[in-house]
């Protein structure tokens, strides 16, 4: 099954091809499978890059666009012209080589980075049901995270076990007082979250952003569990509708 991934929502852009001829569980590394892919931080540019990259890693893999099986779209939440980004490109191609796509949050990429971390920082094997809880946080801008609580899922990757949702960093909590590890750009933003109660907290994970390598990893098992979307059906996930604050909010008189 091969997946192309897409990735534009965040300072990050990122496109990755995974070419795995079975099934890939939870346990296996990031890497799993024959992976090509692009990952660089910019400024700007992310629309003329990210289609960039899509030609860099499908010609290096040789494999043209409508031999994929599917396409793996980040959909937010993010920065908002990012993620109408991402979500456009990933029509855009899926319309022109007939493929269905599979919507990921970035919350949901960075939980299964920070699962698959924590399994390769521990020697010992691991099953999916030993996985760690994530809370997975991006800076929102504004004195606002976006963030949400996740547990790892045998079929799916990960699930939700709460919404994702947009907050004051005060306001984040873990769902049922649980042990949780921490990833995100979010925390780097605000170090006093490192202080919340039940937080496990791994130093490169405070710098971490979405990558299309775990996008493509959540696509490869939603597609094959029929996730999959027409591309018409695909829409951003903003979580919050607000873009700025103003003057009054900033202080402006």
């Amino acid at each position: 099954m091969r997946i192309l991934a897409l990735d534009a929502t965040t300072e990050a852009c990122s496109v990755a091809l995974l070419d795995a001829q079975a099934p890939l569980d939870l346990d296996a590394p990031l890497a799993g499978g024959a992976l090509t892919w692009r990952y660089e931080e910019l400024g700007k540019g992310h629309a003329d890059r990210i289609l960039a990259m899509v030609d860099e890693v499908l010609g290096q893999a040789g494999v043209r666009l409508a031999a994929l099986d599917g396409i793996a779209a980040s959909i937010g939440p993010g920065a908002f012209t990012g993620v109408r980004i991402t979500v456009a490109v990933a029509q855009g191609l899926a319309f022109g080589a007939a493929l269905p796509i599979v919507p990921v949050s970035t919350l949901e990429a960075l939980a299964l980075q920070a699962m698959l971390g924590e399994a390769a920082r521990r020697s010992h094997a691991r099953g999916p049901g030993d996985a760690p809880r994530v809370l997975a946080c991006l800076d929102a801008r504004m004195s606002e995270v976006y963030w949400g609580c996740f547990a790892p899922d045998a079929l799916r990757g990960v699930r939700s076990t709460s919404a994702a949702r947009v907050s004051a960093p005060s306001l984040m909590s873990l769902v049922d007082g649980l042990a949780h590890r921490g990833i995100g750009r979010g925390f780097s933003a605000y170090p006093e979250l490192a202080g919340l109660a039940g937080l496990e907290l791994a130093p490169e994970d405070r710098q971490a952003l979405p990558q299309a390598q775990a996008i493509a990893r959540l696509g490869h098992l939603r597609l094959r569990a029929g996730d999959a979307k027409d591309p018409a059906d695909i829409r951003p996930l903003y979580v919050r509708d607000k873009v700025a604050l103003t003057e009054a909010e900033r202080g402006v008189h």
